[in-house]
């Protein structure tokens, strides 16, 4: 290693000028927030957030790793639902505080919410019945309420001029 750190888990917050189309929207809608899941030592995390201020819609940075933060994932999946084994799946998706979100004939679709290991117990449990789909979310996080500081959302403000909105450059790609 670089420095003598070990590497692990970061899990950064970064907020961005809201573009359409793009990441979650925050309370303030001129703004958009991505969870990004890094692995590495101090170093490469510290590459990482410089690289990340250098792109123009940035607007900050925070690595949520260490202040304490609350993370959850959601998930879809959808199963063959054969009648001898229901019962069954609806008890693990009880267990698991699992909800069925849609039912047909041959399949059930569950949707969970929780922490990455959860969800791969869930997967594994379920894995015999035989799994149709299945997409996930990816990592959302929040600090911790004692880390934050509570603010009432301020009006958008005023962004920094991009050479893809000067009419005179063409063929800018953003």
């Amino acid at each position: 290693m670089q420095n003598g750190s070990e590497p692990r888990k970061h899990t950064i917050a970064v907020l961005v000028e809201n573009k359409f189309g793009s990441v979650g929207e925050t309370l303030d809608p001129a703004v958009s927030r991505m969870t990004l899941v890094v692995t590495g030592d101090e170093f490469v995390i510290e590459q990482v957030t410089k690289q990340l201020h250098k792109l123009i819609d940035v607007i900050k940075v925070n690595d949520l790793t260490d202040d304490g933060h609350v993370e959850r994932e959601l998930m879809l999946i959808r199963v063959n639902a054969e009648p001898q084994h229901r019962a069954e799946i609806l008890r693990t998706a009880d267990i698991f505080r699992a909800r069925v979100v849609d039912v047909t004939p041959t399949s059930f679709t569950l949707e969970a919410t929780g922490d990455e290991g959860k969800l791969e117990a869930l997967v594994e449990l379920l894995r015999p019945t035989g799994i149709q789909e299945l997409v996930r979310t990816g990592k959302v996080a929040i600090a911790r309420g004692s880390k934050t500081r509570v603010r009432k959302a301020e009006p958008a403000r005023e962004r920094r001029p991009r050479p893809a909105d000067d009419p005179r450059i063409v063929g800018f790609a953003d």
